[in-house]
């Protein structure tokens, strides 16, 4: 615990005991504070969390700390790696103007390469392991030094690629949550229904911050596509997913995309995360869904106006997220945009939970992000110096040990792709 004896607990003593902080700058370098208040954000959204749901339920739930923010990092024992992301699938690089970032986490991401740079196949460089320095990623430093910001993030984005601007010129337009009201809601719970629609880590949180919260989650996956999260470290995928039901359907089968449509008009609220085209691609329109009752939030990149692609580390980074080493800009903490997207829509979805009216609600990784990184803190002067084996982050107010991430133990385990069809399908 930071060594404070007076004062609220501050941006700085938050930060560093998140876990966050020890995975941001360069190996063997020391570890950064970040612009903004991200973790104050984080906290103060999970005690939203707490208060609407102890509004709609009586009982105050467990719920974990800021600690949250590098929870992934622990299970895959990643450290501090700048200028790459902590995992190495993200790093910024210098256009002939500015900067640019660029994720290629997927395989289907350094299939595409050659189509970027306009350059023939990339040989075994597109199809092994995440690019690390050296092969792929100097070709497309290369590109990136010839072209300029713009015409790269267009290019980008033109591909499906999560790339962008550094700073990400979207990033001001609007707030990172935002709120529409619509009719009367349907269904008022005690133990709200929750149709988890989601993937990979934000909207997955904030099922989990739901769940302990005493919602009832019925997680939902496209057999022909299921939550790319099950092929990472099974630990992180049953902290968020333990005690939640898991559906499975095939949404090519007119029988089950039924099915979907008869579990969204009986829950309480939806969770989503696909590009808005996706769900009307399956006659499926959040509006009109809201319209007859239920709430829906979507966690996207840059919002439901937007169609580009975006994960964790790059929305973080071009929303500002990134802290300055020898002018080149350094990814702070873990995809973190994910995890703080994550708790802002547990608060925002917990709201409307206790709510007269449905709710449709928009949430942006990129501009939550941004609301973090621009928040103005009455921070003090500070310094980071190695002490006693351990990184200290020293204010005129305290000496704060900077954690290493942690993680908290699953419940249990999650079930199986499409284990709970028979129980939930046949009761609804």
């Amino acid at each position: 615990m930071p060594e404070s004896s007076r004062g609220a607990v501050s941006e700085a003593q938050l930060w560093a005991a998140s876990g966050a902080m020890a995975l941001t700058g360069r190996p063997g370098g020391p570890p950064r504070v970040a612009p903004g208040a991200p973790a104050t954000v984080c906290h103060l959204a999970l005690r939203r969390v707490a208060r609407y749901t102890r509004q709609r339920s009586g009982a105050t739930p467990i719920l974990p700390g800021v600690t949250v923010l590098g929870e992934r990092a622990a299970v895959s024992r990643l450290t501090r790696n700048g200028p790459w992301s902590c995992g190495g699938s993200f790093r910024p690089l210098r256009t002939s103007d500015g900067w640019i970032g660029l994720s290629l986490s997927r395989v289907e991401d350094r299939e595409l390469l050659p189509a970027l740079l306009e350059q023939e196949a990339l040989e075994q460089e597109v199809t092994g392991p995440p690019l690390g320095p050296g092969g792929g990623w100097d070709r497309v430093a290369a590109w990136a030094r010839s072209t300029p910001t713009a015409v790269a993030a267009e290019r980008m984005h033109l591909l499906g690629l999560a790339g962008t601007a550094l700073p990400d010129p979207a990033r001001s337009g609007r707030r990172g949550v935002e709120v529409r009201e619509f009719g009367v809601r349907r269904h008022r719970r005690e133990r709200p229904h929750v149709v988890d629609l989601t993937a990979l880590w934000a909207g997955p949180l904030c099922a989990h911050l739901l769940g302990l919260g005493g919602a009832e989650i019925v997680k939902v996956e496209n057999r022909g596509r299921p939550d790319g999260a099950r092929r990472g470290p099974d630990r992180f995928f049953d902290l968020l997913h333990g005690g939640h039901a898991m559906v499975a359907l095939d949404l090519r089968d007119p029988h089950d995309l039924d099915q979907l449509r008869r579990l969204i008009d009986d829950a309480d609220l939806v969770l989503e995360s696909s590009r808005p085209r996706v769900m009307s691609h399956f006659g499926i329109d959040a509006e009109e869904v809201v319209a007859g009752g239920t709430s829906w939030l979507s966690v996207t990149a840059r919002g439901r106006d937007s169609n580009t692609i975006g994960f964790g580390d790059d929305t973080a980074a071009g929303a500002g997220l990134v802290t300055l080493d020898r002018g080149e800009p350094v990814p702070c903490g873990d995809a973190v945009a994910d995890p703080l997207a994550g708790v802002c829509a547990a608060a925002a979805a917990s709201a409307a939970l206790v709510a007269e009216r449905a709710q449709l609600i928009d949430v942006s990784l990129l501009h939550v992000a941004h609301d973090a990184a621009t928040i103005a803190t009455t921070g003090h002067d500070h310094s980071v110096v190695r002490e006693e084996g351990l990184w200290w982050l020293r204010t005129d107010r305290a000496r704060i040990a900077v954690a290493e991430p942690v993680c908290r133990r699953a419940a249990q385990p999650a079930a199986g792709i499409g284990a709970d069809n028979l129980r939930v399908l046949s009761s609804r």
